[in-house]
């Protein structure tokens, strides 16, 4: 994430106020939660089931997001600070492997697919890395040209042939064969996009524009604009439920999520999560769902903390110690149930 910058846009639903459990419900979370301290350059493991801290460990400079492999044995951590993505053991945060890619390549966005490849985005290069074998001795690595600057955030097809960027810098969403390597494919998306999203048929792609308090849904072929959906104040991310059902919206600006019907394409529900008076002190970032879709959990960056929300009463059930900075966000395991 940028600089913080609070700019005009898409007001609150009118009658949204803060729902804070002062006396929340029983908390009946289960699985490990991780959490990137990009301030204290540090990578923390939270047990759900009681909230605690488990494990913290060091780590590269200024690590933003995070992605789990498929098998939840390993997480891997982009190094915006430096040029490579370092790679812990879930079980107890023990380093497993360090992978080094071009110089200066800052990378940011990250996914370890179900393919088993890692994929990132290398905002330094304008490029997107795969790697192979990651854990390997040898990992082999694909690096691919966006041509775009602040290539931010990163979306991969269920078959591995298409990646899809954010790019800050140029105000553009950028489709990457990763197959044929023809030249990228690139077009503008309101003002600063930033989250990206691509619904589970992969049949749409969406992305949050920060700068346009709005979000966009996107033929993922030929990133034609489909629709546009007002949404809060400076949408840093956009993720989509594992039911495909909806979308929800880091509202930075806001201290909310928007809820957005991905049938309708309309914008349905409001969550606060705070006052909007603390936008700034708050920094809300990340948003993730627990696997079962029952949960979310959103990265509050300037409190060090991290809200854990049910979706279905939009209650903030508890607010949990995330390390300094926390942003990246990742769960191992958990039904919510």
């Amino acid at each position: 994430m940028k600089a913080l910058v609070l700019l005009s846009g898409a007001a609150l639903l009118a009658g949204c106020a803060p729902v804070l459990a002062d006396n929340p419900p029983a908390v009946t979370s289960s699985g490990v939660l991780f959490v990137a301290g990009k301030v204290g350059n540090t990578l923390a493991r939270i047990d759900l089931s009681t909230g605690r801290e488990t494990a913290r460990v060091a780590t590269c400079a200024n690590p933003h997001e995070l992605a789990v492999s498929p098998d939840g044995s390993h997480v891997a951590l982009a190094c915006y600070g430096g040029s490579g993505i370092e790679i812990f053991r879930t079980g107890d945060l023990g380093k497993a492997a360090t992978v080094a890619l071009g110089a200066g390549a800052r990378p940011h966005g990250i996914v370890w697919h179900r393919d088993g490849h890692i994929y990132a985005t290398a905002e330094g290069r304008q490029s997107i890395y795969r790697v192979m074998n990651a854990l390997n001795a040898v990992p082999v690595r694909f690096e691919f040209a966006t041509g775009k600057q602040g290539s931010h955030m990163l979306a991969i097809s269920p078959d591995g042939r298409h990646a899809w960027t954010t790019d800050l810098g140029s105000r553009t969403v950028t489709r990457v064969d990763l197959v044929t390597r023809r030249a990228p494919q690139s077009v503008e998306v309101g003002v600063e996009p930033e989250g990206i999203a691509l619904s589970p048929d992969g049949k749409t792609l969406w992305v949050s524009a920060r700068g346009s308090d709005k979000a966009f849904a996107l033929d993922p072929t030929t990133l034609e604009i489909r629709r546009e959906v007002a949404v809060g104040v400076f949408p840093l991310r956009i993720a989509i439920r594992p039911q495909g059902d909806v979308a929800v919206t880091s509202d930075l600006g806001d201290t909310a999520l928007s809820v957005i019907d991905l049938t309708t394409g309309e914008r349905t529900r409001t969550i606060v999560l705070d006052d909007r008076a603390n936008a700034e002190k708050r920094q809300q970032v990340t948003v993730i769902w627990s696997p079962d879709g029952q949960r979310l959990y959103v990265a509050e960056t300037g409190t060090d903390t991290v809200a854990e929300v049910d979706y279905a009463s939009g209650t903030v059930l508890r607010r949990l110690s995330g390390g300094d900075g926390g942003d990246g966000l990742a769960i191992v395991g958990g039904d919510g149930s």
